[in-house]
């Protein structure tokens, strides 16, 4: 079989002139310099021929979408879980999808084909402001390497934003991104990264949030930008009414779940000051899935308030085994001091479980009274209050399975995906026209 020199040079004219057109790991390097000098705004001509865009077929079945995300499964997470089965919708409705992340599990490969997604790890140091920004800087040879030939590029954290830049600058490819988190809303409260994020959201073709709240305050962030409050989705066909794969709890008890991350922002601490009041009125019983390094405080506060034997702390669960714990519960509690659009949330509504959750971020936006009850944050005598109510009320099943529909019919990853596509296809048509 003969040899292939990846670093071949190709003579192609333009012009009237002769420029080299490079391939394999040379053609990554010169696109990262000639991305780097562009960026710096210094005169520059391009040590290669200028690539013109992809001929964009609008009415083709297939789009080309390279995704970039600091994590992806299987780290377990409401961002993480919403990139990937939007990622595998796009692919089932025919579309070709690459993911761009952090090796942030050293045990993950480099390289796997996840559901149909091409998924791609890089460097990884740490999960801090310096480690994310370091990653965003050592993605780009992968990113300059993935986005040939694609259609449209999507950041899905705000520090995917730089390293697609620098694509969409090499590329002239439309760049989508989406803003999601309480973490964005505290930074966005900061004078110095105002600044910065408000240049990140004036730099995109396209912004999306998570939610209204996220959505208003990007906007303010930027004179004059438009940001779309698109509900993240969930793929309702893995989370359903499922058989319990928990042991019942003794007779005469209610179970709830609380699916969150033991970190000070989800208020985890509010809901266990609350028990023993909900245990006056209600033999309750509560199961939390999710790890962090709050666990052993709260674990030590259950035993002060004397409801220890109440409170069964699971630790962090694979996605898959999510549906069966959820619907091992009558009630799920979210009492959240910050949120965006909670896909935990989401979830257990799309399991048929009932949600109660604090009155913050964009929790209000999708549950009430019809698929459960909402509480004021930081507040455990309404928090007591308002479960109590819940767990006392006739047609939990009821209310349940409005809860399901509801999903099923506003927040499905089909119709998320569908709507992807038309804002897709929307800045593709407009990059075409520039």
């Amino acid at each position: 079989m003969p040899t292939v020199n990846r670093n071949r040079v190709h003579e192609v004219p333009i012009a009237g002139n002769v420029a080299p057109t490079y391939t394999g790991n040379t053609a990554i390097f010169v696109d990262l310099f000639d991305a780097v000098v562009m960026a710096s705004g210094a005169p520059y001509t391009s040590t290669r021929a200028p690539s013109a865009p992809r001929p964009y077929m609008l009415d083709r079945p297939t789009l080309k979408i390279l995704m970039h995300c600091v994590y992806y499964p299987p780290e377990v997470g409401g961002l993480e879980s919403h990139v990937h089965y939007l990622c595998r919708a796009l692919v089932e409705m025919g579309h070709e999808v690459d993911v761009v992340t952090s090796r942030s599990l050293p045990d993950t490969p480099v390289h796997e084909i996840r559901d149909g997604v091409r998924v791609w790890r890089t460097w990884f140091p740490g999960k801090s402001t310096v480690g994310w920004a370091a990653h965003a800087v050592g993605s780009v040879p992968r990113v300059l390497d993935r986005s040939r030939g694609v259609d449209v590029l999507h950041a899905q954290a705000f520090a995917s934003i730089p390293p697609l830049q620098i694509a969409r600058a090499v590329r002239r490819l439309p760049l989508v991104a989406t803003w999601h988190t309480s973490h964005f809303l505290r930074l966005a409260a900061r004078p110095g990264w105002r600044t910065l994020l408000g240049r990140l959201v004036d730099s995109v073709d396209h912004n999306l949030a998570a939610s209204r709240e996220i959505a208003g305050v990007a906007e303010g962030l930027a004179r004059g930008a438009r940001v779309e409050p698109l509900t993240n989705g969930v793929e309702t066909s893995v989370f359903r009414p499922v058989a319990p794969t928990l042991s019942p709890p003794p007779q005469g008890r209610r179970r709830v779940v609380i699916p969150r991350r033991l970190f000070q922002k989800n208020g985890v601490e509010f809901f266990i000051r609350a028990v023993p009041a909900i245990a006056k009125e209600v033999d309750i019983e509560a199961v939390f899935v999710g790890d962090g390094p709050e666990r052993s405080r709260l674990e030590r506060l259950g035993e002060e308030l004397g409801v220890s034997d109440r409170l069964h702390f699971l630790g962090a669960q694979p996605h898959e085994a999510m549906p069966g714990l959820l619907s091992s519960a009558e009630v799920a509690i979210f009492p959240s001091l910050m949120e965006a659009t909670s896909v935990a949330a989401l979830e257990c509504m799309a399991c048929g479980i009932p949600v109660a959750a604090s009155r913050v971020g964009g929790l209000p936006e999708i549950v009430d009274e019809t698929v459960g009850t909402l509480f004021e944050p930081a507040d455990p005598e309404d928090l007591a209050r308002r479960v109590t109510v819940l767990l006392r009320r006739d047609g939990l099943t009821e209310m349940g399975r409005v809860a399901r529909q509801r999903v099923v019919d506003r927040w499905s990853n089909v119709r998320l995906a569908e709507r992807h596509v038309e804002i897709y296809q929307k800045v593709i048509q407009d990059r075409r026209a520039d």
